[in-house]
């Protein structure tokens, strides 16, 4: 018996709207978790999702996928690569595993979201699949680093991480709450789907299993590759919503949509993946710096797609091309100082060989950045490791919920970007930070930050130990420097030579 092509019959089995007898169009498709802003349903029909699959083609390629990357990790197991790998990139494998595997989990919700509730049959059935895509990733980033907890309860976090209040964590769930569990079904597609994943994840995923590759850990590499061709698919979706709202009068709103939620994943990408590629990967094994990563992932993708589709760039387009050469430097900086406060171990990143590359990628490092390791340093090969500690908390931005960050040195351009909203004063790392919060005070005015909750009495007690106690932070999990300051035996020739 022929069968037919899947082109003969694929529109007519997701064209899956219907008239309601029993409720009403809006108890069906609340506002509130829809988001058809008043669009007819037979706008919404026309969405086009630019990749199609059905059911039996999605479970073949799956199946196929989880084969290989399981038999990837079979195979090298043995090996026990994480024994003998650099500490810079165990501290890489478990910050990804503790920041991931949950807001994976957090994705699916979102896409369930889009497959109950969307407006566009499209949307819906391309969310099926994306449904069970983040459960795949969640599963396996959960399962893989699970294998080495024997090794360290720092493995342990990538299930326990966003069930804390660690303070990454906490920006980490400020985030994917933000974009997905707070939003409706339109929202979620453009947000989560085409700002958060067309580029952001993308380049996590497709930057790492780069950098693993060349450092060795296959394992890895073909695990995360695996989710990334995942990723590609389901993070088409927001385009074609797009589309709908920019020829239906809601231009304004899509492109503040799109802003915000470029401006809160990078803020988060600067503090997890930007020191993970510049400073805890080896030398030998990085293929291009965060910079560089972000001008092919982000930068040039989201100007040709913002304006293909007949949108502007983010009215802050030129602070963060200002910030790629800046930002996440400082948070590095302020991670390894802080380093008792996150569950991996933070690797510095800064020996004469690191720091010539540095300043290769980024000129002018050392003359900002380079003056502070240089105090750092000093201290460390004094015998002064207490000076390199921390004795409390950093001030926290109340959108991205990070450290607030500048420039050291003679650059030093430090701004408490302050508001003032209902009798409260709110404090951001930037201009744009601030924005976020002015254009819907009501989704963000609740939250505290670890450090809001610090100075309400709700950390006791009220000390650096008992902050580190309210994160979850046992003293086998509390980050150290990952080469236990080896590093600093490579500056110790120059000083006793200046000496």
């Amino acid at each position: 018996m022929a069968l037919l092509d899947r082109s003969d019959w694929y529109d007519l089995t997701r064209t899956t709207n219907w008239t309601q007898k029993y409720v009403t169009e809006d108890e069906f498709f609340p506002e509130a978790l829809s988001g058809g802003r008043g669009i007819p349903n037979s706008v919404w029909e026309t969405y086009d999702e630019p990749y199609k699959v059905s059911y039996p083609e999605y479970v073949e390629t799956q199946r196929a996928k989880d084969a290989g990357t399981y038999s990837v990790k079979a195979a090298l197991e043995r090996a026990a690569f994480v024994d003998s790998a650099d500490p810079g990139w165990v501290s890489t494998m478990q910050a990804h595993y503790g920041a991931i595997p949950l807001g994976e989990y957090v994705a699916s919700i979102g896409e369930a979201r889009m497959t109950r509730f969307s407006r566009a049959p499209g949307n819906r059935n391309m969310a099926t699949f994306g449904m069970m895509d983040e459960n795949r990733h969640t599963q396996l980033q959960l399962f893989f680093p699970h294998a080495n907890i024997k090794r360290s309860p720092r493995w342990d976090w990538a299930h326990k991480a966003l069930r804390t209040n660690e303070w990454a964590a906490v920006a980490s769930r400020s985030l994917f709450d933000d974009i997905i569990t707070s939003r409706d079904a339109i929202s979620t597609a453009i947000m989560l789907t085409f700002a958060f994943e067309t580029g952001f994840t993308n380049m996590q995923f497709l930057g790492l299993a780069a950098d693993a590759a060349e450092t060795g850990d296959h394992t890895f590499a073909s695990l995360i590759s695996s989710i990334q061709t995942d990723e590609s698919r389901h993070s088409q979706q927001g385009g074609p919503a797009l589309k709908i709202l920019l020829e239906n009068g809601r231009q304004e709103e899509a492109q503040q949509l799109i802003d915000v939620a470029i401006w809160r994943s990078w803020k988060l990408f600067s503090v997890l993946t930007g020191p993970i590629m510049d400073y805890y990967t080896p030398v030998e094994g990085r293929q291009q710096s965060f910079k560089e990563f972000m001008f092919e992932f982000i930068v040039a993708q989201f100007e040709r797609q913002l304006l293909d589709l007949g949108l502007s760039k983010p009215w802050y387009w030129d602070i963060l091309m200002r910030d790629l050469d800046r930002t996440h430097h400082s948070m590095h900086m302020g991670v390894w100082y802080w380093r008792p406060t996150v569950w991996w171990k933070p690797a510095a990143g800064v020996d004469p060989e690191q720091r010539e590359w540095l300043e290769m990628k980024y000129p002018g490092w050392n003359k900002c950045w380079g003056k502070v390791w240089d105090v750092i340093t000093d201290n460390l090969l004094n015998g002064r490791e207490s000076l390199t500690l921390p004795e409390t908390l950093p001030t926290i931005c109340n959108m991205c919920n990070l450290p607030i960050a500048h420039v050291p040195g003679d650059g030093w351009d430090g701004r408490d970007w302050q508001l003032e909203h209902e009798g409260r004063i709110y404090h951001f790392g930037s201009e744009v930070d601030r924005w976020c919060f002015t254009i819907n005070p009501e989704q963000y005015k609740g939250h505290q930050t670890v450090v809001d909750r610090f100075l309400a009495g709700l950390i006791q007690p009220a000390t650096l130990e008992g902050a580190l106690k309210y994160m979850g932070l046992g003293p086998e999990e509390m980050g150290i420097d990952a080469h236990d300051y080896s590093w600093i035996e490579k500056f110790r020739p120059t000083k006793s030579a200046a000496a």
